[in-house]
């Protein structure tokens, strides 16, 4: 359902009015700032306002797109600068708001203020600059998945899973090139790389579609499912472009069987949620139509990129489903089980079970928004599958990426 104007009126001027409060309380500190031309620093504050609120402008105006494609410098130099101000903005303002009041009583608001805002914005910086390290430290981390009723033919089977890489002109062609030798490393028997393939264009499947031919050769080939930001993009003209420009098995509703020395395995790819009535272009879930491409009493790894899937997956049969789409909130604490997704998804990070069922929510393998990620380090993931008598997953520790 579409937004009702008023409520979308209500919210522009909400958001308009904080705006120009937490940019009116910079102004205010920096007045003076230079004793020798005291409107020096409210004139950088108020340019510094208007380039980097501008694009958030015209981006909502035009409802959340750009008119022409955006280039790399464009993202670089203009919606990243845009991105960082709006988290750093009322980290700073709010804190020298806070110290305006509080140094006031004392005669000393504006110095007060002023400490204050620095200190804020210096502390929010060090912790971006920390997540800017941390989205190009690239981790590889093998899984274990214990199948029962698994083929012996397709014990010790491999299929690296990468995730969210978000391939777009301001991805980095190093990075990716790190993240095809790690696939390489791992020696794969397949290759899935499950959702959010392009950024938010679907001019960027032209560049995911030349990284897949840098990966390695493997027994069984490539596999690709649709995530929301795929679907956003336009998914039919991304499908198009990979179906023309690569060689990989796209699998949206659909099945592949795998045989070897007789004995079967299904892959299974989903379509994804994001996909409504009105911008399905056929990437909808419909696990009704994946489902009767699997033969009876096959075992089925399914891709879902979005792991709200996993219950019905689940109950339809499928031993193990690999995910992505939480990015583990691209902020999380492994080792208590916490990601910043954690609240507001059941399934955000890492291995489940449910009875035999398993479930494993990748972290993603590039970022969304800024290149930040502090504890959800970008993954290559090698999952192996076992036959066992009772189901289970294990994680192992993320190790660098050679």
């Amino acid at each position: 359902m579409a937004p009702r104007p008023r409520s979308v009126a209500r919210a522009a001027a909400r958001f308009v009015a904080y705006l120009a409060a937490a940019w009116g309380t910079l102004l205010v500190l920096a007045w003076g700032a230079v004793p020798r031309a005291p409107w020096l620093g409210p004139a950088l504050v108020a340019l510094a306002a208007a380039y980097v609120t501008f694009p958030v402008a015209a981006f909502l105006a035009r409802g959340g797109g750009w008119r022409r494609y955006p280039t790399a410098s464009f993202r670089l130099f203009v919606v990243r600068p845009a991105l960082y101000a709006q988290l750093l903005l009322p980290v700073g303002a709010g804190a020298g708001a806070v110290g305006l009041l509080l140094g006031a009583p004392f005669g000393h608001a504006l110095a007060t203020g002023r400490a204050a805002s620095a200190a804020a914005f210096l502390a929010a910086g060090v912790v971006l600059a920390a997540g800017w390290l941390g989205s190009r430290r690239l981790v590889v981390r093998e899984v274990e998945a214990r199948v029962p009723g698994l083929p012996d033919a397709f014990d010790g089977l491999r299929i690296v899973q990468v995730s969210d890489l978000h391939v777009g002109p301001q991805t980095s062609q190093a990075f990716l090139g790190r993240v095809a030798r790690s696939v390489g490393a791992l020696r794969p028997d397949l290759v899935v790389a499950t959702g959010d393939l392009v950024d938010d264009r679907v001019e960027d499947a032209r560049i995911f579609a030349a990284w897949l031919h840098t990966l390695p050769d493997t027994p069984l080939g490539t596999h690709l499912i649709p995530g929301n930001h795929d679907v956003y993009a336009g998914w039919s003209g991304v499908a198009a472009t990979l179906r023309r420009e690569s060689d990989a098995h796209l699998l949206v509703n659909d099945a592949r069987v795998l045989h070897r020395d007789g004995a079967s395995i299904a892959l299974l790819g989903t379509g994804d949620p994001a996909a409504g009535r009105s911008r399905g272009e056929g990437a909808a879930p419909d696990l009704g139509r994946a489902f009767a491409r699997v033969p009876v009493e096959t075992p089925v790894v399914a891709f879902a990129h979005n792991p709200a899937l996993w219950p019905a997956l689940a109950d339809r049969g499928a031993a193990l489903t690999l995910s992505g789409h939480t990015h583990w909130g691209q902020l999380a604490l492994p080792r208590l089980g916490w990601s910043l997704a954690s609240p507001f998804l059941e399934h955000a990070m890492g291995a489940y079970q449910q009875g035999e069922a398993l479930l494993y929510v990748h972290p993603g393998t590039g970022f969304w928004g800024i290149p930040f990620r502090l504890g959800a380090f970008p993954e290559v993931a090698a999952i192996t599958l076992r036959r066992a008598e009772s189901a289970g997953i294990s994680m192992g520790a993320a190790r660098r990426a050679a």
